[in-house]
């Protein structure tokens, strides 16, 4: 049987720092747990775009539409800030989900015991939280039309459109559930039905998918701008939240902030089942280029390789081996190893993004 497949674009900023590091983690698993991957690379964002002068290929597009999953570092930077909106380096991210229909975003924000005084919340509030957000991913407004800039009477007018299809609604529902049912067994559905007629439509299609299939999974409803606020209350009363493609968006880096730090979260977006019977998955941090701190050593690598466990759970059916890297990241965090984005007001000594692969990888040692 053939070894699974992972395609890697590093992209751009720190982007490739942080993917060494996961790329270390994999040939670990390799070497170590028998577990071996065919790994390739290519170019997405502003390094695609520098060599091909398109941010994404169509040869790179048709190898992530072959493999079993796609890993992403981070793509954009100040340097490609001017460039047509057509080639800017994240219209090579939204294609590669577009055209692979990845349309469900799972975004977990969980807050290691470690870090749970790091957060800007109180410790209580925020410690022992696991909650998965459920992000609908190519349609919603960003994707809706009719949109751009047009002018009318004298002045210009900036039009987007909210724009839902039942069936769309439908999928990510589902995914929601079934996430629940291996969680929590809770769903919380977040929209603005009282004032969109599109959040109306996404409530009712939600609690009908939930009435017809999936009767025994606690269902909620909550309009968006009150669960934000639910959740820098008491977040804990969430186990998995599906919302549509903007409030997705917003909910989900301010989830981001519970944990204290960007650099501690991952994602994976899934779409429908290939002829393996594994979903089309790309797994991305949540975090950005930060151009500011590329190259330097900087750069936490932990949501990548989170990221990588996500895939080793959703894609490649390895639930121990990730729980496996996630214990280890969790006993590094532990012992107070520390990259500069957790560094607290008292200070301390940081250690680089190789030193931090480096202590997970000992770590991963010790579980043996």
């Amino acid at each position: 049987m053939a070894n699974p497949s992972i395609l890697i674009l590093p992209g751009d900023g720190i982007g490739p720092e942080v993917m060494t590091e996961v790329k270390k983690v994999i040939n670990w698993f390799g070497e170590k747990r028998d577990l071996a991957f065919d790994v390739s690379e290519d170019l997405v964002g502003g390094a695609a775009y520098d060599a091909h002068g398109a941010p994404l290929s169509d040869e790179t597009m048709a190898k992530a539409q072959e493999v079993d999953a796609v890993l992403l570092g981070a793509v954009g930077g100040p340097k490609y800030d001017t460039l047509d909106f057509s080639v800017k380096p994240e219209r090579g991210l939204l294609r590669l989900r577009k055209e692979m229909d990845l349309y469900a975003n799972l975004r977990p924000a969980q807050c290691f015991d470690a870090l749970s005084d790091f957060s800007s919340l109180k410790q209580e509030v925020v410690a022992g939280l696991d909650i998965m957000i459920v992000r609908e991913l190519t349609s919603g407004i960003y994707f809706g039309e009719p949109r751009g800039i047009i002018t009318e009477n004298n002045e210009r007018v900036g039009i987007n459109t909210q724009r839902y299809t039942e069936s769309e609604i439908e999928r990510v529902a589902r995914s929601a559930f079934e996430l629940a049912k291996r969680r929590g067994n809770k769903v919380c559905s977040m929209e603005k039905a009282n004032v969109m007629e599109s959040g109306i439509l996404w409530r009712e299609v939600v609690q009908r998918v939930h009435d017809e299939e999936y009767a025994d999974v606690e269902l909620s409803h909550m309009y968006a701008d009150a669960g934000a606020m639910q959740l820098c209350r008491w977040p804990k009363q969430f186990d998995v939240i599906v919302t549509d493609n903007l409030f997705g968006d917003l909910l989900s880096d301010a989830a981001a902030m519970l944990t204290g730090s960007l650099g501690m979260l991952p994602s994976a977006s899934l779409g429908a089942p290939m002829a393996n019977g594994r979903p089309k998955a790309m797994y991305e941090p949540v975090h950005g280029s930060a151009p500011d701190i590329a190259g330097q050593g900087k750069a936490n690598p932990i949501a990548c390789i989170l990221s990588f466990s996500m895939a080793l759970r959703y894609s490649f059916d390895q639930g121990e081996e990730a729980t496996r890297l996630e214990a280890a990241i969790e006993k590094v965090l532990a012992d107070g190893v520390r990259t500069a984005d957790l560094l607290g007001p008292e200070g301390g000594s940081p250690v680089s993004t190789s030193e931090m692969g480096d202590k997970i990888l000992a770590a991963l040692d010790a579980s043996l």
